[in-house]
């Protein structure tokens, strides 16, 4: 009997292994998805640069994550032998894995918004602070419970703050620490003239909507295996996400005017929308909090666009910003029974939770990228932009033409 239950322990272990092995290899896909993303967006001067920064993000995101982040965030380290460190099949390995890429998204989704002007070392060092301090911080109190605050509000309101899969603490995280960062490198040169928007149209949009595409698919991983083990799969968390992601696309549609960038970026807005409450409020519910949130983005991309002169060239502030912290705070309303949700939340806990994320975002943005700014700078000179970041920066262009 021993021996069969040993047997039968091991094959979970191996099992939980595999799934959540899965599930990281499905987000670290997603990383492509942001790169081509990007690179349809951008003119063609900055195409090589967009793909330079997504990779080279994620190798010093994964660094600083392994020997800082992942401790800040789950005080856990890897400085043991590899026979401990390989233990249950290499389980806790794995989930580092799995929650490294969530946390290299950050970067990736504020490389959208300071795209065409910006320097390169300096943001890569600004994107290894943020994945080593900032994001694990916020990670940590909500994912681990650290430092009592989720303990707090589900004295005081009722639940702690519920978020499944990262609507805020990945992406709103990620939206606010961009919007700082756009604010503090200011505006493309040429993009406004007498007050007035000049439009730089995307350079290719096969490749933004091959991103928008990797980025839906392997969003299934992102949220579906944010269980972390088998035994905690939903087929809800699918279904919902499904729906959201189609909710964003219906109403980009109909509020975008056919823009393709609109069409594209909708499923994202709804699938961003719903990581939060996906594995707690019905599929209609899912599907209004896909086409609200696919409302915000295509009304908030044109508001910053056009009248804040907010220079977000991919609008990674309405994207994820907006979107993430409309989907904690979704979370809180759909969640509830009253509207066909499993229950078990705080409307009041949503909207702190995500008011809270939002201001160590902001905080942690202003310092980081405002120490940088000031020893380093941040924004290329005027030469280099007019040239485009290829050539001033990679010394090579995306395209040869003989």
């Amino acid at each position: 009997m021993e021996s069969v239950n040993s047997a039968v322990e091991t094959l979970v272990q191996s099992s939980n292994t595999l799934f959540i092995l899965m599930g990281a290899i499905m987000v670290f896909a997603m990383h492509a998805g942001f790169a081509f993303l990007e690179v349809g967006t951008v003119r063609q001067k900055n195409q090589v640069n967009a793909l330079v920064k997504i990779m080279t993000d994620f190798g010093f995101s994964a660094v600083a994550y392994f020997f800082i982040g992942y401790w800040v965030a789950y005080d856990v380290t890897f400085f043991q032998d590899a026979q401990t460190l390989a233990q249950g099949n290499g389980y806790e390995l794995v989930k580092f894995f799995f929650l490294m890429t969530f946390a290299a998204a950050i970067p990736a989704i504020v490389s959208g918004g300071i795209a065409e002007r910006a320097q390169f070392w300096p943001f890569l060092i600004a994107s290894s602070l943020i994945v080593a301090f900032v994001y694990p911080f916020f990670e940590g109190i909500i994912w681990n419970g650290n430092y009592g605050i989720q303990d707090w509000m589900e004295a005081t309101f009722g639940a702690a703050f519920h978020d499944f899969a990262g609507s805020v603490v990945v992406h709103g995280v990620g939206g606010w620490l961009g919007l700082v960062a756009v604010i503090m490198l200011g505006i493309r040169k040429g993009r406004y003239r007498s007050g007035k928007l000049v439009a730089f149209p995307p350079s290719n949009i096969p490749f933004l909507a091959l991103g928008a595409w990797i980025l839906c698919i392997g969003w299934f991983g992102f949220n579906v295996m944010s269980a972390q083990t088998l035994d905690g799969i939903s087929g809800l968390v699918a279904v919902n996400s499904l729906m959201a992601m189609v909710g964003g696309i219906i109403v980009s549609l109909l509020l975008g005017k056919n823009d393709p960038g609109f069409i594209h970026n909708g499923p994202l807005a709804g699938l961003v929308a719903i990581c939060a409450g996906s594995d707690i409020v019905h599929p209609i519910g899912a599907l209004m909090i896909g086409g609200i949130a696919g409302a915000l983005f295509v009304w908030m991309f044109t508001v910053v666009q056009n009248r804040w002169k907010i220079d977000d060239v991919l609008g990674v502030w309405p994207l994820h910003g907006l979107c993430g912290a409309w989907g904690g705070i979704a979370a809180g309303i759909f969640g509830s029974v009253s509207l066909g949700g499993l229950g078990g939340i705080s409307l009041t806990t949503q909207v702190v939770g995500t008011l809270l994320g939002i201001a160590i975002a902001v905080v942690g943005g202003v310092i980081v990228y405002g120490a940088i700014k000031v020893v380093m700078g941040l924004r290329l000179d005027e030469e280099q932009e007019f040239n485009g970041a290829d050539l001033s920066i990679h010394n090579i262009e995306s395209v040869s033409v003989d």
